[in-house]
């Protein structure tokens, strides 16, 4: 159950921000909470995977605030998310040998938390009157997912 819980909330960080649950799941591997050594996920906890992986998030982040970022429910940023969240996943399903069971709550999540995750901040924007607190807000949601899903 514990596989299902923290893929599908990975999933949904991932969701909210497409890198941010890959970033993450990295830096787990590379401190050994997610033991991925001797599996083909072992990439992810390389010396330089995270970093990389983490600058490509924080570039998503300042992306995102852009005005002419499409959105993520257009077809190449939802199938992107879908895919991130899937490896996220698997790589939290691996080291529990439930691999189908993270593959697929990953991606549920990933379902979740970009229908989600565009409908609160399309609801918070116009609460707020403009878009960068409702990112914002969000931003710091996505981040305390993945530490509460990864990290405690």
């Amino acid at each position: 159950m514990l596989i299902f819980i923290n893929a599908f909330l990975i999933g949904t960080a991932s969701g909210l921000r497409s890198m941010m649950g890959l970033a993450a799941v990295s830096w787990a591997a590379l401190f050994g909470i997610l033991p991925l050594d001797h599996t083909w996920l072992a990439f992810l906890g390389y010396a330089w995977t995270p970093y990389i992986l983490t600058l490509m998030a924080i570039g998503e982040l300042v992306n995102d605030k852009l005005p002419k970022t499409p959105s993520r429910l257009a077809p190449p940023g939802f199938i992107t998310r879908i895919v991130t969240s899937a490896l996220c996943g698997i790589a939290i399903g691996i080291t529990g040998n439930g691999i189908i069971i993270g593959l697929v709550a990953g991606i549920l999540g990933a379902v979740t938390g970009t229908v989600g995750g565009a409908k609160v901040r399309s609801l918070l924007a116009r609460a707020f009157g403009r878009d960068l607190p409702a990112a914002l807000l969000e931003d710091a949601v996505a981040i305390g997912i993945v530490a509460f899903a990864l990290f405690r």
